[in-house]
């Protein structure tokens, strides 16, 4: 690995004279050698094609079978809806997949346009993607990396890595390391990787894997491998589908043999049969799921979650586990001072050790802050304690400074003070305290004791355990001789990353819903750890799993202990992907967030990807399912809500058109088996009218009921658990034979009077009968006279219309023409009302039962 060559060695190895560089002839070469500096196209598919796939989904097959019958009926309308279902649903599922394929192509357009190389001895700008293996490239602050390079010289150079790692430090490059055994890419200080930014300092590399074959392009290849795969209710509706496809033509060919058998009129019976099949179908769902789907993500837009794909909004219901990025996501992913010690006491900082800071320091505050974030952290400190920050560096010119340097861990910086020259020195403090002899208290100078130094290393120590970062500082009185010794000891400040407001109460939220949310970071075990006690995520070392360690077990094992193990610190890219593989494994249904690259093979891998919209990559974005367009912990859990939300109302819709139309096929079968002398209790248009209007709208306002205030105090669903648990299909079954049942005693009523008038009194009950039970579907838990029915003003106007619009068919001669129905004498009316009312009484005495 480059990172265990010596530069000598690897110069020799890939033919570079260091003076010299590659020479021209040798590009195109070397560019088929090792490969070009840029991402493989990816091979899209065609739009027909994806269209294609679309309609191969079982629910759409059955609708186009639909179409045809349809079409032999010669009801054109009907037939021309339902291909308008099919061609919506597969217009978006098409759009769907296309925009989730791009997540390569962002892959592709990440690198630096530019690089300044050394070629034929001379310093080129060039394009980065004409860059080759062994090209010398040299980097100041603010590039990007643009492909990965072993570095030859570096000075004072760090690198932000956040991106690829998930660490949020920057990391500090010295091109002098030499590894003798495998090191995590996070530890990796003599390499600079593609796609990182240089933050501070300079150097230059070689070029040792360009595009395909860097980190990023590691990442490119997980992430192509991955494959979209179907949500809960996609595999549920698909099953549903296939049985409902194979039950419906079943049962009409039973009920063509029945009516064949008693002598019935051939013709009739066959547009009788071929209607219950279409009745059998319920075309309505898959525009109703849509639709409702829909409407949950523009709920879920105003909370600030853009939703790329629909079914992530239902299979957000069943997540049971919230993998969480730590930095942005649970942290505000910006430094702040938290503890100020000097004085020999924890309090405010004095005003020279308030210099120390401004003067000791390279950042720079204003309308875009530049600088590391803990030196940003210091100017905004000094700034709030009343320092005028450019007032005092201009007071105090700097005269001399020692850099910072993984070695002496400290720099000095030496200024002329209004009191006369005076060194300044900040650092860690096992560098900065063995080098004082005094110590600054309450503006006087004393002698430094060994119980001071102990009182300052246990302060210190405290910090520490609680995951904050500390930096000591100190001066002296300039000599000339810019020795970092016999030194004033100001103090120390911890700074941490703190936590975003209100995201302990959503981690305290989900815990309560049976979500466990688990921290995956690239931090240091110890601080990932802190953070998680602080929010309750974690309390002991044994719930932590570092990627070294993760590295150690095998599938086995780490599914075994995947369970207890609630933060993983120090992981890579494929370290995620194994983490959510083998949640996935245990049966958990799995949110992942993320921002970096490195987090995007994890993000497609999961059941739910989310990326976060202010501060995560491009590559991010596309790879997700969800994105977050505040990077906030608390919309996670909104989201999880209202798919919890949208996936009840969408049982509801499925449950009642399930159960209606098992209505209409037990009025029809039962009246064909068991009257073999009377004819069809409903005529062909009569069915497809009951089908297509009295069962679509009230589904559809079942789908946008209003959330209930328990949905997050229930468990997640378990990820085989079907729409028909708990009872809800005894509940379908019941209802649809209850249904079926008082149709035919209207039919049977009517019959004493003629054909024609219970024909229609059938009709009339089958329909209003469902617009009743919609109301019983608006809560499948709570009586209807407690389930604030007032609050879905789309169900009551629904259920209003659709009564109106039957007496209407019922009374007016066009309609009755068209729908052969009769006009309804009072006592009929009041059988009809009776009749369908009684479907609520029935399902309120067994919810009092029950």
């Amino acid at each position: 690995m480059p990172y265990q060559t010596p530069t000598y060695q690897l110069l020799k190895e890939l033919s570079v004279n260091e003076n010299v560089g590659v020479h021209a002839r040798e590009v195109e070469q070397r560019r088929q050698r090792f490969g070009a500096n840029v991402f493989e196209e990816v091979r899209r598919a065609s739009i027909a094609r994806l269209f294609l796939e679309q309609v191969k989904d079982p629910m759409i097959l059955i609708l186009c079978a639909a179409v045809l019958i349809s079409l032999f009926l010669q009801e054109v309308v009907d037939a021309g809806i339902i291909l308008l279902v099919i061609v919506l649903n597969a217009l978006i599922g098409v759009l769907q997949q296309y925009r989730s394929e791009q997540a390569l192509q962002a892959l592709k357009d990440m690198s630096s346009p530019k690089a300044m190389v050394l070629r034929d001895g001379e310093y080129q700008s060039i394009d980065a993607r004409e860059l080759v293996v062994g090209d010398l490239v040299f980097l100041q602050a603010g590039n990007i990396v643009p492909a990965d390079l072993r570095l030859l010289e570096t000075v004072s150079m760090r690198c932000e890595e956040s991106m690829l790692t998930g660490e949020s430090d920057l990391v500090e490059k010295d091109a002098t390391l030499l590894y003798p055994q495998e090191q995590p890419i996070a530890d990796q200080h003599n390499m600079a990787f593609m796609s990182t930014v240089v933050a501070a300092g300079h150097g230059h590399g070689i070029v040792v894997r360009c595009a395909k074959d860097s980190e990023v392009g590691k990442i490119a290849a997980l992430l192509k491998e991955e494959s979209e795969e179907k949500t809960p209710l996609q595999q549920r509706l698909a099953s549903l589908s296939r049985l409902l496809g194979i039950g419906s033509v079943v049962i009409c060919l039973l009920l063509f043999l029945i009516a064949l058998a008693q002598g019935r009129d051939l013709l009739d019976m066959l547009l009788v049969s071929i209607s219950l099949a279409v009745a059998a179908i319920p075309e309505g769902l898959p525009a109703v799921v849509t639709i409702v789907l829909a409407f949950g993500v523009t709920a879920m837009s105003r909370k600030n979650a853009i939703v790329r794909h629909l079914h992530a909004v239902e299979t957000l219901g069943s997540v049971n586990v919230i993998c969480s990025d730590k930095t942005g996501t649970l942290t505000q992913n910006r430094m702040c001072v938290s503890d100020v010690y000097c004085d020999n006491a924890y309090g405010r900082a004095n005003r020279r050790l308030l210099e120390a800071v401004v003067l000791c320091n390279h950042a720079h505050l204003g309308s875009d802050p530049m600088g590391e974030p803990m030196e940003l952290a210091l100017l905004q400190h000094a700034k709030e304690a009343g320092i005028d920050v450019e007032a005092l560096r201009r007071q105090c010119p700097q005269l001399h400074e020692i850099p910072f340097d993984s070695v002496r861990k400290r720099m000095s910086s030496v200024h002329q003070m209004p009191q006369g020259t005076r060194m300044m020195v900040k650092g860690a403090l096992e560098q900065v305290l063995p080098r004082c002899d005094r110590l600054l208290v309450e503006g006087r100078t004393l002698r430094l004791r060994g119980e001071d130094r102990q009182r300052i290393q246990q302060a210190c120590a405290q910090l520490a355990r609680a995951a904050k970062r500390i930096l000591a500082f100190a001066d002296r009185r300039e000599d000339g001789s810019f020795a970092e010794e016999q030194l004033v000891f100001l103090g120390f400040i911890a700074f941490i990353d703190p936590l975003r407001e209100g995201v302990a109460e959503s981690v305290e939220t989900a815990r309560r819903a049976g979500i466990d949310v688990v921290m995956i970071t690239g931090d240091h075990p110890m601080t990932a750890l802190a953070i998680a006690r602080e929010l309750q995520i974690a309390q002991g070392e044994d719930e932590v799993l570092s990627g070294a360690q993760l590295d150690a077990l095998d599938e086995t094992s780490l599914r075994r202990q995947i369970r207890k193990v609630r933060v993983f610190a120090r992981v890579t890219p494929s370290h995620k992907v194994r983490i959510v593989d083998a949640f996935k494994q245990s049966g958990a249904i799995v949110a992942m967030s993320g921002d970096g690259v490195n987090d995007a093979p994890s993000l497609k891998r999961a059941d739910i990807g989310i990326a976060m919209g202010k501060n995560g990559s491009d590559v991010c974005r596309q790879a997700s399912d969800i994105i977050l367009t505040d990077d906030r912990f608390e919309t996670i859990v909104d989201a999880v809500s209202e798919g919890r939300h949208l996936y009840m109302n969408i049982q509801k819709a499925v449950l009642y058109l399930l159960s209606c139309n098992l209505g209409e096929i037990m009025a029809l079968f039962l009246a064909i088996a068991l009257l073999p002398s009377m004819p069809a209790p409903l005529a062909a248009v009569q069915i497809l009218w009951v089908n297509l209007v009295t069962d679509a709208f009230p589904a559809l306002a079942l789908g946008v009921d209003p959330k209930e205030q328990d949905v997050m105090s229930k468990k997640p669903r378990p990820k085989k658990e079907g729409l028909f648990a708990h009872g809800m299909g005894l509940f379908t079954v019941l209802n649809g034979m209850y249904i079926g049942t008082v149709t035919l005693v209207a039919f049977r009523f009517g019959l004493q009077q003629d054909i024609a008038h219970a024909q229609t009194m059938a009709f009339m009950v089958l329909s209003m009968t469902q617009l009743f039970h919609s109301l019983n579907l608006h809560s499948l838990s709570r009586s209807l006279f407690h389930s604030h029915l007032m609050a879905n003003r789309w169900l009551l106007l629904t259920f209003v219309f659709g009564i109106a619009l039957q007496i209407l068919v019922c009374t007016l001669p066009l309609a009755q023409q068209l729908l052969h129905t009769v006009s309804l004498d009072l006592i009929s009316w009041l059988v009809v009302m009776g009749l369908s009312a009684s479907v609520i009484a029935i399902n309120e005495f067994a919810r009092l039962f029950r």
